[in-house]
């Protein structure tokens, strides 16, 4: 008889709490003491028990300092100019305030020793929405702003005067910034828009793009370079979310009570920090992040963990619910388009081929890109230019694309065409036995496809070498979205319908209908009893947001796409997707956006 550890790989534990995702998916926000004068984009310095808050609006520019002992904020000697926008770097006894606006635009530093405020040497370029990194007044880096106009502009400080270094690879204002002048963070930003996801690394030297933000907007942030807390901010409009970084990526954890931005913020690292004032309207509040585990008693979360919990009396397994998915902003690819084909993860996929938003709109393409999870980078070219070719993937390395017109426009020239990508370069291989105007559903892997064409109801398997005809669908079907795999699949029929049908490996049967009429969305699922449809469009309605999950027996709708989209390429599973590119309702677009579904602790019962 098998036991659960030669299962699952691991024992039915006895906790005293639930296990969770990561150290940082125990902390939380609380409430502390209020400013006594309530301000936005204002400065910080300090640590969470012992921090400098200074300057700022209410919405009139103020010098006002005031000094928190972990409890309560006291008003202490004000800054000489009054100024929103600077920058805050050093300790609750030893801090440095630099740019602003008050108005004019000034480059004015200001030393605080913990009693008083001094005038010392000018930034050398006078701007606001500036960030700076660094517990040290004399040893500080200051980077981004706006003059008038958005730069990237680094400023590192020596205790004495500022001196230019090399500037940030992306011009922003309002960044988020964590670290010290040789080792810092840059996260975020603004330029009016766009809002930014790019995260940058400073080694003493220059700047280096790492991986982004989950979320695009201007943020506040404290820590170090390897250890950060991101928080609150400005999507278009005010946010909560808080982010993690544990030197190579960032995690979404639990959000601040009071979504605000241009906050004051201050912290030593990313288990222990403190949020104040913000807009809109003006704030005195005070959150105060902590993280409740330790290295010694953190237990790891594990899908499909099963143990009793022995301070609620519980019996629990960890899982994944997928109606609790939600979309974020991903990396913008390079090259804006609609019905590229796609195949791999979410964090590894390539795309090719499409309509480019070029001159003139909807000219067919060749181009391909692959997806790291962060950012896109342009890689060879497809063989043969065309659009309405789908693909199939293992990750950025190995992937499929395969039929699709290689004409914009009437007669279209449809074509069989299937081509390979091992990571370098494309190759043809073995042709789909049917040409097909519009391949529009694909699912599976490099050596383990489907393909579902039209027009006709014809279906067909790849085994990594050719295209073996198999059962064919009960309805024809146009801009439908298809997810599984080769042996267990969902297609939806598309032509602004809600029809759907389901694949056992044998044949097709007609199965529920979707909620939402429509074509051109986007299919991710793991096989015919769960995966999800995003997007499309419906005439009546135009571009669509809504996104559906089946459970293998009916569809629910979940939290919709950010923006409303159609054509896009499709990627990754129900649990961890990617929608790239597709027509919106301004053009073609370079739109991504990423579904995540959270991992919970779930009760199992008896009935």
């Amino acid at each position: 008889m098998s036991e659960y550890k030669g299962i699952r790989g691991f024992k039915v534990q006895t906790l005293s709490t639930d296990p969770a995702a990561s150290i940082a998916s125990t902390g939380s926000w609380a409430t502390g003491g209020n400013l006594n004068t309530a301000r936005a984009w204002l400065g910080g310095a300090g640590i969470q028990t012992a921090s400098l808050g200074f300057g700022g609006s209410t919405p009139t520019d103020t010098a006002v300092t005031e000094s928190y002992n972990g409890t309560s904020w006291t008003e202490v000697n004000d800054l000489n100019t009054a100024r929103r926008g600077l920058s805050g770097t050093g300790t609750q006894t030893a801090a440095l305030a630099a740019g602003g606006l008050s108005p004019p635009i000034v480059a004015n530093t200001e030393s605080w020793n913990g009693t008083s405020w001094t005038e010392v040497n000018d930034l050398n370029t006078a701007r606001y929405g500036i960030s700076a990194a660094s517990l040290s007044s004399t040893a500080t880096i200051a980077f981004g702003g706006d003059t008038g106009s958005i730069v990237a502009n680094t400023e590192s400080w020596d205790g004495t005067s500022w001196t230019e270094v090399n500037d940030l690879n992306q011009a922003r204002r309002q960044t988020g910034g964590s670290g010290n002048q040789t080792a810092a963070l840059a996260f975020g930003g603004n330029s009016d828009p766009p809002y930014w996801n790019n995260t940058e690394s400073w080694n003493g030297t220059s700047w280096t793009e790492v991986n982004n933000l989950n979320t695009a907007r201007y943020l506040n942030g404290s820590g170090t370079q390897t250890s950060t807390l991101g928080f609150g901010g400005y999507t278009g409009s005010a946010s909560a979310l808080t982010e993690f970084w544990d030197g190579t990526s960032w995690t979404e954890v639990a959000d601040l009570a009071t979504a605000r931005y241009t906050i004051g913020g201050a912290g030593a690292d990313n288990t222990s920090a403190i949020a104040f004032g913000g807009a809109t309207p003006v704030k005195a509040n005070t959150e105060e992040w902590t993280i409740t585990a330790t290295p010694t008693t953190f237990s790891k979360e594990n899908l499909g963990q099963v143990y009793y919990n022995s301070t609620s009396n519980t019996f629990k397994v960890t899982q994944q619910s997928v109606a609790s998915g939600v979309w974020s902003s991903g990396g913008s690819l390079n090259t804006a388009r609609s019905e590229e084909g796609a195949g791999g993860t979410q964090t590894s996929t390539v795309i090719g081929g499409g309509r480019s938003a070029g001159s003139p709109p909807g000219l067919i393409m060749n181009n391909a890109e692959t997806y790291d999870g962060s950012a896109w980078t342009t890689v060879s070219t497809i063989n043969t230019a065309r659009r309405s070719a789908l693909g199939a993937g293992d990750s950025n390395t190995a992937a499929i694309i395969f039929g699709g017109p290689s004409q914009a426009s009437p007669p279209f020239s449809p074509t069989a065409i299937n081509e390979s990508w091992n990571g370098t370069s494309w190759t043809e291989v073995n042709d789909l036995n049917n040409i097909v105007s519009n391949t529009w559903g694909s699912t599976g892997t490099s050596t383990s496809a489907f393909s579902v064409g039209y027009p006709g109801t014809a279906t067909e398997k790849w085994n990594g070498t050719i295209w073996t005809a198999s059962a064919s669908k009960n309805t024809p079907s146009v801009n439908g979205a298809f997810f599984g795999t080769t042996t267990s699949a969902i297609a939806t029929v598309g032509s602004q319908t809600t029809g759907a049908e389901s694949y056992d490996g044998t044949s097709w049967s007609t199965t529920t209908s979707l909620n939402q009429n429509r074509e051109s969305g986007g299919g991710m699922g793991s096989n015919n009893t769960s995966g999800i449809v995003a997007g499309g469009n419906y005439d009546p309605v135009g571009f669509l947001t809504t996104t559906e999950y089946w459970n293998g027996t009916s569809w629910t709708e979940l939290n919709d796409l950010a923006t409303a989209k159609y054509n896009f390429g499709g990627s990754g599973s129900e649990i961890s997707g990617l929608a790239s590119g597709g027509g919106d309702p301004v053009g073609y677009t370079g739109n991504t956006q990423e579904w995540n579904v959270p991992t919970t602790n779930s009760t199992i019962t008896v009935s």
